[in-house]
C-alpha cells in the first residue's frame, strides 16, 4: 500500500487518513496540545487566547451585520435602525459587535500592560512584541473605520475631526486628506471606503495574528518570573493544563460581556450617535470612543496641531522602540523594586489621560492632560533607560520549578542566582 512522507499516530481511522495526507491534526497537537509551556502562568496569561476570541466573535457578527448594512449616507442610519428592529435577532448582532469592540480593547489593553509590567517585549521577543504593536494599530484603524459606520452624528464629526489631522502634515497633509475622504468633505464617497476597509481589515488581522502566535511559538513564552525554562521540570504541556485555565477565564469573559450586551448595551457608547448625522449642526463635544480617549486626550494637550499630531502616534511608536529603551538584564518588574513605583504612575497617567480625554479642552483638563502626557514619554525615553543603569534587581531563581514547587514563597539564599544574571 503506497504511503506518504508524513506518518500519522492518531488511532481515529478518520483524523489518520487526512493527517497523513494533510497534518494539521499532527501540527494542532503540537503547537497547542504538548507545547512545552512554563509551569507558572498567573491569569494575566489568559488575556491572549482571550483576544483570539474576541476576534473571532467580531468577524461572526460582522459578516452577518454586513449583509443587512447599506453603505449609503441617505440610506446608512436606517439601515442600522432596521437591523435593531427588523432583523431577526438583529439587536443582539449588533450590540454584541458593538460591546465586543469595546471588550476586545478591554483585553488587548490588559494583554499589553501585562508584557510592560513582564518585560514580554525583551530579548528574544522584541519581534513578537513589534508585530503585537502592529496588531495594535489594525485594530485602532478598524474600530476608527467601524465608528463611523452607523453614520449618527459622533459618527460623522469624529471622522471628519479625525480625518482632518492628517491636513496638519506639510506639504502632503491636504492631499492625504483628500484621498481619505475620496473628495472634499466626509460623504458617501467617505463611507464607501471606510465600509469596505472595516470589512477587509479584521481579515488582515487575523493573518498578522497567526504570525504573532507563530514568532510566539518559536521564541516560546515568557513567565511572571521572566526567566527562562531551564529543563523539562520548568514546563508542562499546553493541554490539558493552560486549556482548562484558559477555559475558566473564558467563563468569567463572557459572563461580563453578556452582562454588557443584555443589561448596559449603551454604557460605553454616546448618545448623540443615536441622531442622524447631520453636517449643519455640530455637537457641543465631538468625543472618539473610549478606548480612543487616551491618545486624544495626548492630542489635545499640545496647542500645535501638528505637534499633536506627531505626538499622538508617537505615543503608539515608541512601543515599537521600547526593547531597545529598557536597558535593564531583569525581565519581570517582580524583580525590580524601583521600576515598579514609576511604572504604578504610567498606569495611572493613562488612566488620567483616558478620563481627561472625554472632558472638554478646558482648564483643569488641559493642564493635568499636559502633565500626564509629560510623564507618559518621560517614563520611556529617560527613567526606563536611567533605571537599568542604576537599579538593582533583587536575585533572580535559579529556576522556574524551585518557586512553584516551594507554592510561591520566599527562597533560601542558596536557591538565589547572581542579582544581575541575563533574564
Amino acid at each position: 500500500m503506497a504511503t506518504g512522507l508524513h506518518k500519522s499516530d492518531f488511532q481515529n481511522p478518520v483524523i489518520r487518513w487526512v493527517d497523513a495526507r494533510l497534518p494539521v491534526f499532527t501540527m494542532m497537537q503540537k503547537e497547542y496540545g504538548t507545547f512545552p509551556t512554563p509551569r507558572n502562568f498567573n491569569y494575566f496569561w489568559n488575556f491572549g487566547a482571550l483576544a483570539m476570541v474576541n476576534l473571532v466573535i467580531m468577524i461572526a457578527t460582522g459578516i452577518f451585520l454586513a449583509m443587512n448594512y447599506t453603505a449609503h449616507t441617505g440610506m446608512a442610519f436606517d439601515s442600522v435602525e432596521r437591523i435593531m428592529r427588523d432583523v431577526n435577532y438583529g439587536w443582539l448582532l449588533r450590540y454584541a459587535h458593538a460591546n465586543g469592540a469595546s471588550m476586545f480593547f478591554i483585553v488587548v489593553y490588559i494583554h499589553i500592560f501585562r508584557g510592560l509590567y513582564y518585560g514580554s517585549y525583551k530579548a528574544p521577543r522584541e519581534l513578537l512584541w513589534m508585530i503585537g504593536v502592529v496588531i495594535f494599530l489594525l485594530m485602532m484603524a478598524t474600530a476608527f473605520m467601524g465608528y463611523v459606520l452607523p453614520w449618527g452624528q459622533m459618527s460623522f464629526w469624529g471622522a471628519t475631526v479625525i480625518t482632518n489631522l492628517f491636513s496638519a502634515f506639510p506639504l502632503v497633509g491636504e492631499s492625504i486628506v483628500t484621498w481619505l475622504w475620496g473628495g472634499f468633505s466626509v460623504d458617501n464617497p467617505t463611507l464607501n471606503r471606510f465600509f469596505s476597509l472595516h470589512y477587509l481589515m479584521p481579515f488582515v488581522i487575523f493573518g498578522v495574528v497567526f504570525l504573532h502566535v507563530a514568532a510566539l511559538h518559536i521564541t516560546g513564552s515568557n513567565n511572571p518570573l521572566g526567566i527562562d525554562p531551564k529543563g523539562p521540570q520548568d514546563t508542562v504541556p499546553f493541554h490539558p493544563y493552560y486549556t482548562a485555565k484558559d477555559s475558566v477565564g473564558l467563563v468569567v469573559y463572557f459572563i461580563v460581556f453578556a452582562v454588557l450586551v443584555f443589561f448596559f448595551p449603551n454604557l460605553l457608547g454616546h448618545a448623540d450617535n443615536y441622531i442622524p448625522a447631520n453636517p449643519l449642526v455640530t455637537p457641543p463635544h465631538i468625543v472618539p470612543e473610549w478606548y480612543f480617549l487616551p491618545f486624544y486626550a495626548i492630542l489635545r494637550a499640545v496647542p500645535d496641531k501638528l505637534g499633536g499630531v506627531l505626538l499622538m502616534f508617537g505615543s503608539i511608536a515608541i512601543l515599537f522602540v521600547l526593547p531597545w529603551l529598557d536597558t535593564s538584564p531583569v525581565r519581570s518588574m517582580r524583580f525590580r523594586p524601583l521600576a515598579r513605583p514609576f511604572f504604578a504612575v504610567w498606569c495611572l497617567c493613562f488612566l488620567v489621560l483616558l478620563y481627561v480625554g472625554g472632558k472638554p479642552p478646558e482648564e483643569p483638563f488641559v493642564t493635568i492632560a499636559r502633565v500626564a502626557t509629560a510623564y507618559y514619554f518621560l517614563y520611556f525615553l529617560v527613567i526606563l533607560p536611567l533605571l537599568g543603569r542604576l537599579e538593582r534587581p533583587l536575585p533572580l531563581p535559579e529556576s522556574i520549578a524551585r518557586p512553584v514547587l516551594r507554592g510561591g514563597g520566599p527562597l533560601p539564599a542558596g536557591a538565589m542566582s547572581k542579582p544581575m544574571e541575563k533574564a
